[in-house]
């Protein structure tokens, strides 16, 4: 079965299935191709107000492929440099992407599985879900940006751990530590990130924008270059359409309904 990155609609939110069943949902080139292309089409598609990333069958994913890898050992550095850069380009346009990103992660996110999950703004697995960062199994060192993330949201020594030993997670400890924001029985995964992305697809579009925006930037920044940051993005929605529809819909007690 070809390796792909199906998508699908779910009402207005997109629903990306990385579909490498034989493989374990492994991902390769063209699957990151397939993500950039869908996100940055997406990303002015008002029909589209979010985007939940899940696995095709049993697993969510399990990283790179190891026959493909072990295949590019005998090719130029190169070709598998371009391939990374791809992956992180990927990477890079989940957390730019302007929507609410959800990963429904059911069985094991591996890898650069792993990576997608810590990518993304949410995150909803089942209770039997597994994740690692099991590069040192193999003797390779982490990409996707999975040193970066768990770098900087985590103790030196518990990232030293997770990496180097590159044993197995639960995901009720990652919930635990506030890297899953949901724990569901298993199978339900999708279900309850499909019902996620609704409720926040009934908010105003250009808020979420600005919230995820401003997280983004809020590490790298100072408190004074922030609070100027805060500024002009609450000035701007105060002055976007929306803001008229949902004070007034507060002040009537009424449900909004935001463009």
């Amino acid at each position: 079965m070809t390796a792909e990155l199906k998508s699908t609609s779910d009402g207005a939110t997109m629903v990306l299935t990385i579909s490498n069943p034989s493989q374990r949902n492994a991902l390769g080139p063209e699957m990151y191709a397939a993500g950039i292309e869908a996100l940055n089409g997406a990303e002015n598609n008002a029909d589209v107000r979010s985007v939940v990333i899940v696995g095709d069958g049993k697993w969510f994913c399990a990283g790179g492929s190891l026959q493909r890898l072990s295949a590019n050992r005998e090719r130029d550095p190169s070709v598998q440099a371009e391939s990374i850069e791809m992956l992180h380009t990927w990477i890079d346009t989940i957390r730019a992407f302007p929507k609410p990103v959800i990963a429904a992660v059911e069985g094991a996110a591996a890898g650069a599985g792993f990576s997608l999950v810590l990518a993304s703004d949410f995150v909803v697995a089942a209770r039997d879900a597994i994740f690692a960062a099991s590069y040192s199994n193999i003797a390779l060192s982490p990409d996707g940006g999975l040193s970066w993330q768990l770098g900087r949201t985590l103790p030196r020594q518990l990232a030293s751990e997770w990496l180097m030993k590159g044993e197995r997670i639960e995901a009720e400890r990652l919930h635990a530590l506030g890297f899953v924001n949901q724990v569901t029985d298993s199978g339900q995964a999708l279900n309850a990130a499909l019902a996620l992305a609704a409720s926040l697809n009934a908010r105003a579009p250009n808020a979420l924008a600005s919230i995820k925006e401003l997280l983004n930037e809020a590490r790298g920044a100072t408190l004074v270059s922030h609070l100027a940051h805060e500024r002009d993005h609450f000035v701007r929605n105060l002055h976007h359409a929306n803001a008229g529809i949902g004070i007034a819909a507060f002040l009537a007690k009424e449900t909004p309904r935001y463009e």
